[in-house]
């Protein structure tokens, strides 16, 4: 495995050996040990989530706040998608910038996105299953999100936004400056 730093302090981009013949291929997604020795980050996941999405759909940006905030290790096994990681952690010299990367079932990478940042993804190919492992368990509680299109971010989504399916609920999230605190 190829842990890669981003430019956002504790996020990697993780590229796995694959090992591939006639038959198809295989590769370790994920290894405990390894992943600490990586990334120097000791995470114990406790749930995973999958998501099927057709091609614009975009989930984000969201993040879990307090005693519930999340690391999420993330990847794609269907498709493509742009999946942004936003470092709000309000101490942190890159408060309120952001990395993007293209995940794919193609590419295999992954991407670690530590506690205290907010995270979305949009679809770029027709169809995508998207799955994440996390640290934490949700709490609806604890939920806090920051508006896709927040010019102060200026996320290029890499899809023109009449493309863009948003949620309801994900269309009315405030600003990263009237977001809800992560502390």
């Amino acid at each position: 495995m190829n842990f890669i730093p981003t430019k956002l302090s504790g996020c990697f981009i993780l590229e796995p050996n694959v090992i591939g013949d006639s038959r198809g291929y295989f590769m370790e997604s994920f290894n405990e040990r390894t992943f600490e020795q990586g990334t120097g980050a000791k995470v114990h996941f406790v749930q995973d989530n999958q998501s099927y999405s057709t091609k614009g759909v975009l989930r984000g940006l969201h993040y879990q706040c307090g005693e519930h905030a999340q690391a999420k290790l993330v990847r794609v096994l269907h498709g493509e998608v742009l999946d942004v990681a936003v470092d709000i952690r309000p101490e942190s010299p890159t408060y309120g910038q952001y990395v993007a990367e293209l995940l794919s079932a193609e590419n295999q990478r992954q991407l670690f996105v530590p506690r205290g940042f907010a995270h979305g993804f949009v679809v770029l190919s027709e169809k995508a299953v998207f799955f994440y492992k996390c640290d934490n368990f949700y709490n609806k509680e604890s939920e806090g999100g920051i508006i896709y299109n927040d010019p102060t971010l200026g996320i290029d989504w890499q899809l023109m936004e009449s493309e863009l399916l948003v949620s309801e609920k994900d269309t009315v999230l405030p600003t990263l400056a009237n977001a809800k605190k992560i502390w």
